[in-house]
């Protein structure tokens, strides 16, 4: 075996239906006092049930959560959390507004308390994303880590089929990427093939019966697996790509992860081989491109990028922007075979078998 340094990153989780009700108990754990409530305006109902969780520990709720942080968001609430005497963030929802606990995190070194609604995973990392500019910045600070994260199947009953579907696969691509990192270890590579696997599996069940709560268990499981590896290790490509495309052209998040992973995957499959046979081996495919598109399609998820609200007269752009200090990945890139995979994502080609 070779050799790899492995980090652990600390953190509590509490599991299953119902742990909703253990919130209390996780900000008293903290020593906090005065809980921040984060939603987007669509999960207001969901913060209101929080607030009265907390009780008398609600100091108030910021319900203006946006997908890829614009800097304008970040410093509102950041302000409101200084104006209310803010000693923890919940936040209530998926990658948005878990997104912007972590902005406050990162300026004030608030505690979080995240309630995942959504399976894209991103509750189990250090990394953060501000969008300014139109131009998305993502680091690593072990500031925004949440401390706690607290899974509950109930919390997705009610997402939109859509919204299941594209979170999941979000999360997916992370388990695909950590299995080519220049960090890949024995341990991230368990976790993210048993991800795509439990995730894959999952998914179209929750699509077809969204209260199917042993479903609902096994894709916030395959999340969280799917979050540690994005954490742990670092990711390539098809990162990259959607950074550019979501900052720039603010793109839905989870759909675009979506439409691009397919078609990032078949760029680096000849290039990762061994990564490639177990993404296919834990999706039942033949082929890991087809085998991502396939499963997108079967859930009713978008295929091109033309669906989700990119013109195609933006390609040339991002090709030039996802070029520009370009990520490591395992296959060389230069601009003219990432605008080739770009016009592809944007028809929603389906993949070449390898």
């Amino acid at each position: 075996m070779k050799s790899f340094v492995y980090q652990n990153l600390p953190m509590r989780v509490v599991f299953g239906d119902g742990a909703i009700t253990q919130l209390p108990n996780e900000v008293e754990r903290l020593g906090a006092r005065s809980a921040l409530i984060l939603c987007t305006e669509h999960q207001r109902a969901s913060a209101e049930r929080v607030a009265a969780l907390l009780g008398e520990r609600s100091a108030g709720i910021y319900d203006r959560a946006q997908m890829h942080v614009p800097i304008e968001t970040a410093q509102e609430a950041r302000q409101m959390a200084r104006a209310l005497g803010a000693d923890v963030c919940v936040a209530i929802g998926g990658g948005s507004t878990i997104g912007l606990g972590k902005a406050i995190a990162l300026t004030s070194e608030l505690p979080i308390v995240a309630l995942p609604t959504t399976f894209a995973g991103s509750e189990m990392t250090p990394i953060y994303g501000i969008t300014e500019n139109r131009l998305k910045k993502t680091g690593r600070d072990p500031r925004v880590l949440p401390q706690s994260v607290i899974y509950d199947p109930s919390l997705t009953s009610t997402l939109p089929p859509l919204i299941a579907a594209t979170s999941g696969i979000n999360a997916i691509a992370h388990a695909v990427e950590a299995l080519y990192s220049p960090d890949a270890n024995p341990i991230t590579s368990l976790m993210a093939e048993e991800s795509i696997r439990t995730l894959s599996h999952s998914l179209p069940r929750i699509v077809e019966d969204s209260a199917d709560i042993e479903a609902a268990s096994n894709a916030l499981y395959g999340a969280w697996l799917a979050g540690a590896c994005l954490g742990a290790v670092g990711m390539a490509l098809h990162h990259k790509l959607c950074h550019t495309l979501g900052g720039t052209f603010n793109l839905p998040h989870a759909e675009m992860h979506t439409v691009v992973l397919p078609h990032s995957i078949a760029y680096n499959r000849e290039a990762a081989p061994e990564a490639m046979e177990r993404i296919a081996h834990a999706l039942g495919a033949t082929d890991p491109a087809q085998g991502i598109y396939d499963l997108a399609a079967k859930l009713g998820a978008p295929l091109s990028l033309a669906e989700i609200g990119m013109a195609e007269d933006g390609l040339e752009t991002a090709a030039q922007l996802a070029t520009e200090n370009p990520y490591y990945n395992p296959r060389p890139i230069d601009r003219a075979s990432i605008l080739e995979l770009l016009t592809n994502a944007y028809h929603g080609t389906r993949p070449s078998p390898n």
